[in-house]
């Protein structure tokens, strides 16, 4: 019976995620076709290229999309699994419905280039976030990105960027210089969208300090943020005296309070941070901070 309740739940989040993608589909269809294509604005990635084709060859957008993608989304099955492909399948054909459906509704902003890039690169950037957060893609050319990432000494951000280079220069033949600089700039926007969605507005962060008062610092993180913290023995590599490096995860929100208490209690103590994307179990969460 509990394997019959687990089963149904999975299959409850499976449909779930799908519709999310769905939505996300149809958001980003929305910010096409009601603010960024009337302004001669256009996306990057293989929705780029599809807007752009459809304007030099006459074709429906979706239709377009849907069939640039299928190469993308077989990487993708090959490289990634066959979970994304079929959630990435969802989007894809989402978007490419959502552009066809709403491709005579009349623009909602015009003229006002600040703002369209604005609005329209908000309004996409949410609908691909949704997607992404759910496993899913609604564009192709971050999979081939991840593929050449492999073969190639570069990251996958920087061949992203690299690879919409091409798109926004291909989008100067219908757009001109203008409407590609535009367009790069609703991207851009988007992407920091998408990266609040995938990951929140709060965030977290790991803080790695090195001090001479190790135990003073942990019990005043603990006492004021209510954060725990581990030790690591670590080595001076010219001296090889031994330290005890603090590890420990805060709440983006907390960033100030817990720098205020480390500049309080040790001036000189070496302070590394990084980005976390994801925290789970333990007893991560939101403290009052006092």
């Amino acid at each position: 019976m509990s394997n019959v309740k687990k089963y149904k739940s999975k299959r409850l989040k499976t449909i779930l995620r799908g519709l999310i993608i769905i939505i996300g589909g149809f958001i980003a269809a929305y910010g096409l076709e009601t603010v960024l294509i009337p302004n001669n604005v256009s996306d990057g990635g293989v929705t780029g290229l599809s807007i752009v084709a459809s304007k030099l060859f006459g074709l429906p957008l979706g239709v377009l999309i849907a069939i640039i993608n299928i190469p993308f989304i077989w990487l993708g099955y090959q490289q990634i699994g066959k979970s994304f492909a079929v959630f990435s399948v969802i989007g894809i054909v989402s978007l490419s419905i959502g552009t066809s459906l709403m491709h005579h509704i009349p623009a909602i902003i015009e003229g006002d280039t600040l703002l369209v890039t604005v609005v329209g690169g908000i309004i996409l950037g949410l609908g691909m976030g949704l997607a992404l957060r759910n496993g899913g893609a609604l564009d192709g050319i971050d999979m081939l990105a991840v593929l050449l990432s492999r073969k190639l000494p570069f990251g996958t951000s920087d061949l992203i960027l690299f690879l919409n280079l091409f798109v926004f220069i291909f989008v100067t033949t219908i757009f001109g210089l203008q409407g590609a600089i535009l367009s790069a700039i609703a991207y851009f926007i988007a992407s920091k969208v998408i990266h609040i969605v995938e990951v929140g507005l709060s965030g977290s962060k790991t803080f790695k300090i090195i001090t001479t008062q190790p135990e003073l610092m942990v019990e005043t993180i603990r006492d004021r943020l209510g954060r725990s913290a581990t030790y690591n023995e670590v080595y001076g590599g010219y001296t090889r005296e031994k330290f005890k490096e603090i590890t420990c995860v805060i709440n983006r929100l907390e960033e100030s309070k817990i720098k205020e208490i480390i500049h309080e209690i040790d001036e000189t103590a070496f302070v590394t941070v990084y980005d976390v994307a994801e925290v789970k179990g333990g007893n991560f969460r939101k403290n009052n901070i006092h």
